[in-house]
């Protein structure tokens, strides 16, 4: 049963398409980004998400304090890293749930070790290039979220080709730049019914 995650959301009018979806994720981008969210605007869309969509903050190489205190002011229910974060930095992250992103070209690269998920995404993310699902084919024992290149067209053959733990969107519903309610409700609606 593959599960949903709505990356980079930044306007109410996002959080009212996600809350009529209903994904199991949604994503709030603090690295540098044309998605990035300031933190007051986060914890005001927050406020307002539906109670049962967990929030993922999104980071590259942030100081440590200042995630521990989005998470410990439940702005953020999870950490995604997408820098240079290395185990030590993880183990000081203990008490949020962390998702560490792995890059992918034509190989596999390590694992990254002690950390609740890991996310694949293309060497070029945000790129909306998929990731080569060959690579994951076999990947046992790990719980990922399959990022890079998704959309409405291609998510139902990733999760028959690969049933990831979540399948990961963010350019893929949008129109023009700015999220697309119908775009959305239509991945979370292919997701579901793939799951059957």
């Amino acid at each position: 049963m593959s599960k949903v995650k709505i990356c980079g959301l930044c306007r109410l009018e996002d959080i009212d398409a996600v809350n009529q979806a209903l994904p199991d994720f949604i994503g709030f981008v603090f690295a540098e980004s044309r998605r990035r969210i300031e933190i007051k605007k986060a914890e005001m869309l927050k406020k307002r998400l539906d109670e049962r969509i967990r929030a993922v903050g999104v980071f590259v190489n942030e100081r440590i304090e200042i995630i521990s205190n989005l998470y410990r002011n439940n702005i953020i229910d999870l950490v995604q890293l997408h820098g240079d974060e290395d185990l030590s930095y993880i183990r000081q992250l203990r008490e949020c749930p962390v998702i560490k992103v792995v890059r992918i070209a034509d190989v596999l690269p390590p694992l990254p070790e002690e950390t609740e998920y890991l996310i694949f995404d293309n060497k070029n993310g945000g790129s909306g290039i998929p990731v080569n699902w060959n690579l994951l084919k076999n990947l046992k024992g790990h719980k990922y979220f399959l990022a890079g290149g998704l959309s409405t067209k291609n998510v139902a053959e990733a999760i028959q080709f690969l049933n990831p733990f979540c399948v990961d969107v963010s350019s893929g519903v949008e129109t023009d730049g700015l999220k697309d309610a119908e775009k959305i409700l239509e991945f979370v609606r292919i997701v579901r019914e793939n799951n059957k």
